[in-house]
This record gives structure tokens, C-alpha cells and sequence, in this order.
């Protein structure tokens, strides 16, 4: 029980969601090759608990050296040192990433490609130094998790592009859209990567949003570390107005993912998107949270951001069953 609290199960869930999600969305829309039908499903599996694997070990590293100060934040939330010692965490660590690591050695021999290797490995180290340095330093840590976040639908695009045609047959294809010239910033892309980068995009700016969020919750145990986060640098008002202008950003940019988006892809686009409509809604009242001074609404806040990615994750299934 307390491995499962210290490896955050329902952040795990999302990821698994997330990359399924994008499973769901690919399948359908790709041709695979015959050779490797039939074992897709269980490389897409390695896949993902490979993904999960690495994102375990880093929950588990970031409360590692996070010890000092969640006796501050949330003291009835430590595990490390309290019911699993110290050294037991950190073999905990590298034996996850290192399960992780060989899976990814395979799904790269297998595919003949350095790809996942180099995720894997990216993803192992900037979480290690994440959480032993990075973590502490102005917005760099967040910028980090961020981009961590955001690489998750981009492997899943990776992986299946193993599975598309060749990129001749795929120009000539149903994937291109024929549209009059000058008709928007998404002219010429594929479908599928416009929902890749749509996924990536989200994840990654609702993620920032959310680690700046924590980042004020957790300001008093910080301290002790002698941490220079946003809301010390720069104090809990200023942080919020920054996160404030990144949500009205983010309804900003969502003006001509929709726009565009439905113009060039009609009624695929309104099946496929209709659930981010409620981001917009959340996002409001994220902003409404943010502009009181109660503590408990940054609970709430971030619980309602969680949600939202939540809402994210649940588009592709939403085509599926439409």
C-alpha cells in the first residue's frame, strides 16, 4: 500500500490512458505491416509500462529528496523514511529504470530505431536531475516536467509511425486534405500528426500550469530547502498572475486549433474534439480559484487541472465510441 501511494497510481492512470487514448486514435487510421501485426499490441504494451515504469521511479526519486520538506507540506503524505527506508527507495529507483531501459533496448532492436532509447534515456536522467537539483531553481523545473508531459503522445506518434506507409503512398492517400491555398496555419499537415501536436501541446501548458500551482502550495517546505521557485522569487501574488496569463494564453491559442482545425477537418474534427470544448469551462474557473486568497482553492485549482488532462486523455476514446 505505501509503494502504491509512493508511485501516485491515479498519475500513472492518466499516462496509460493518454498513451491508449492515443492508441485508439491511430489504429483505425494506419496500415500495419503484416509481419508485425500481431505482436503491435505487445510492443504497445512494453510501451507504455515502460513509460509508467520510468514515471514511478521518478515519483519515487522526487520524494527521495523531497523528504525535508513534505514533513512541512503534507506531512501525513511521507512515506520515504517513515514506512520505507531510505536506500530501499533509491534500489527502488534504478531498478524501475533499469526494467525500463531494457524494454526500450528491445522496442529499439526491434524497430530498428534509436528513438526510444533516447527517450527512455532523456526521460531517466531529466527526472534525476530534476528532482536532486533542478526542482529548486527558477521556473526550469516546471519547463522540465512540462516537456516530460508533452513527449508522452509524441512517443505514441513515433511508435505508430512504424505502422503508416511510406511517405509517398502517404502524400497520394485519404490522409491528405485537399484544401484552396491559403487556407490557415494548419495547411498540409496529416491529421494524425495535427492530434499529436494538439495532445502535446495541452498536456504540456496545463502540466506547466499545474507544477506552478504546487509550486505556491508548497512554498513554506520549500524554504527549508532553500528553494528558488517562482512564488519565492517572485511572491505567491505574482505567481498567480502568471499562471493566470498562461491559462488566458492557452484560451487564446485554442482560437485557431479550433477554427482551423474545424475548417479543414469538419465533422472528423468536431467527433474527435468535442470534449476539449469543456476545457475552455474548467480553465475559467481555474482562473476564478486562482483569483482568491484562500489556500484551500489551490487545492481545488489543481485538482481541477488534473481533471482537465483527465478530459484530454478521454478524446480519442470519445471518437472510438461516437
Amino acid at each position: 500500500m505505501h509503494f502504491l501511494r509512493l508511485i501516485r497510481p491515479v498519475n500513472l492512470l492518466v499516462i496509460a490512458l493518454t498513451m491508449y487514448g492515443m492508441r485508439v486514435y491511430f489504429i483505425p487510421r494506419i496500415h500495419v505491416s503484416y509481419s508485425r501485426e500481431n505482436s503491435e499490441p505487445f510492443d504497445f504494451f512494453l510501451l507504455v509500462f515502460s513509460t509508467l515504469l520510468i514515471a514511478a521511479a521518478g515519483n519515487i526519486i522526487n520524494d527521495y529528496f523531497d523528504v525535508k520538506a513534505d514533513k512541512i507540506n503534507k506531512p501525513h503524505k511521507v512515506i520515504i523514511g517513515k514506512y520505507i527506508k531510505p536506500r530501499w527507495a533509491i534500489v527502488l529507483h534504478w531498478i524501475l529504470n533499469f526494467v525500463a531501459f531494457v524494454i526500450a533496448c528491445y522496442l529499439s532492436w526491434r524497430y530498428k530505431t534509436f528513438w526510444y532509447v533516447f527517450i527512455h534515456l532523456l526521460s531517466i536522467n531529466s527526472l534525476w536531475f530534476y528532482s536532486m537539483y533542478f526542482k529548486r531553481r527558477f521556473l526550469i523545473g516546471n519547463i522540465i516536467i512540462a516537456g516530460l508531459t508533452a513527449l508522452v503522445p509524441i512517443l505514441c506518434g513515433i511508435h505508430f509511425l512504424e505502422f503508416i506507409q511510406s511517405q509517398r503512398d502517404y502524400l497520394s492517400g485519404s490522409w491528405m486534405i485537399e484544401t484552396p491555398l491559403h487556407t490557415g496555419w494548419a495547411f498540409g499537415a496529416y491529421f494524425n500528426t495535427f492530434v499529436v501536436l494538439v495532445f502535446a501541446f495541452y498536456a504540456g501548458i496545463l502540466n506547466l500550469i499545474r507544477e506552478i500551482i504546487k509550486d505556491i502550495e508548497d512554498v513554506k517546505g520549500d524554504l527549508v530547502l532553500r528553494a528558488k521557485t517562482l512564488p519565492i522569487v517572485l511572491g505567491k501574488r505574482k505567481t498567480k498572475i502568471i499562471a493566470i496569463v498562461l491559462l488566458v494564453l492557452l484560451l487564446l491559442t485554442s482560437v485557431p486549433f479550433l477554427s482551423d482545425g474545424y475548417f479543414l477537418y469538419r465533422d472528423q474534427f468536431l467527433r474527435a474534439f468535442a470534449p476539449i470544448l469543456l476545457i475552455p469551462v474548467g480553465i475559467l474557473f481555474v482562473i476564478s480559484l486562482l483569483g482568491r486568497k484562500n489556500e484551500q482553492h489551490l487545492k481545488s485549482a489543481d485538482l481541477l487541472l488534473k481533471i482537465l488532462m483527465a478530459i484530454g486523455c478521454s478524446m480519442p476514446f470519445y471518437w472510438y465510441f461516437l
